[in-house]
């Protein structure tokens, strides 16, 4: 049986242009004054360098100094830690959304739409394969950035997860289509959606409000953070989750179909 609740840590921080020691010295510090129970702690998209379109110079293997710092956040603080890396593997760049357990495993989701507007798809390598991960019961369908866009691509079928969440470090001249996107996706699929942005300004000049958010099943805001640095710990209950589903049954009328 599914655990009654989960607890989400969302850090929405501004991120050093490809300065990785500076910025998993930076996470560190925020983790380890996060107190209370915390289930799953995200970082935003490309957390240790910002949405850079360098992955020659800044790619690690999975055997990595970030992976290898992730992995011993999270054992040292017994949370799941999730967030995006530049990741090469077999001569090909990722953005990859990495879920790594206290116990060591490593799960990972590699974005499937690249931002062709900056040149993304021209970098890295897209994804093929949607990545749902487990906790304590809970169904986590793991995305990034710009995939918000493509409501097919996260389309619950059935009850297959229960959590939609997004990393990402999405403008603020766009942040109305992330607040309300992150919005539609919670009423369309039935679930709660969490979304982490970072905040800040870039090398190259894009600001970024932030605004990550916390949607209930029925698109409720349950928490937003506009602009400054925030770190904050929200509680997710399934009993209310189910109370939505069996009373609004949606779901059951949706289309079929098959991605391919």
């Amino acid at each position: 049986m599914p655990s009654s609740q989960l607890h989400f840590t969302l850090i929405q921080t501004d991120i050093q242009w490809e300065d990785k020691t500076a910025n998993l010295t930076h996470y560190e510090s925020l983790l380890n004054a996060i107190s209370g129970p915390r289930h799953v702690v995200v970082l935003p998209e490309m957390f240790s360098t910002g949405f850079s379109m360098a992955p020659e110079r800044l790619a690690e293997k999975m055997d990595g100094n970030a992976v290898q710092w992730m992995a011993a956040m999270a054992a040292k603080h017994r949370c799941i830690l999730t967030g995006s890396l530049i990741i090469e593997e077999d001569g090909n760049y990722y953005n990859r959304m990495l879920w790594v357990q206290p116990d060591g495993h490593i799960g990972y989701y590699d974005k499937r739409h690249l931002f062709g507007f900056a040149g993304e798809d021209r970098h890295y390598h897209a994804g093929d394969t949607r990545m749902i991960v487990q906790v304590n019961g809970w169904r986590i369908n793991l995305q990034v950035c710009y995939d918000l866009r493509f409501p097919v691509w996260a389309r619950n079928a059935g009850d297959a997860y229960d959590v939609l969440l997004y990393v990402a470090n999405w403008p603020q001249q766009r942040s109305l289509a992330w607040k309300t996107l992150l919005q539609a996706r919670a009423i369309e699929n039935q679930c709660y959606v969490v979304g982490v942005n970072r905040v800040g300004t870039d090398a190259k000049g894009n600001s970024y409000s932030g605004d990550s958010s916390v949607f209930d099943p029925l698109g409720e805001p349950l928490w937003q953070h506009a602009h400054t640095q925030a770190v904050h710990t929200i509680t997710l209950d399934m009993d209310t989750l189910q109370q939505v589903r069996d009373k609004l049954p949606f779901l059951r009328d949706a289309d079929k179909f098959i991605l391919t």
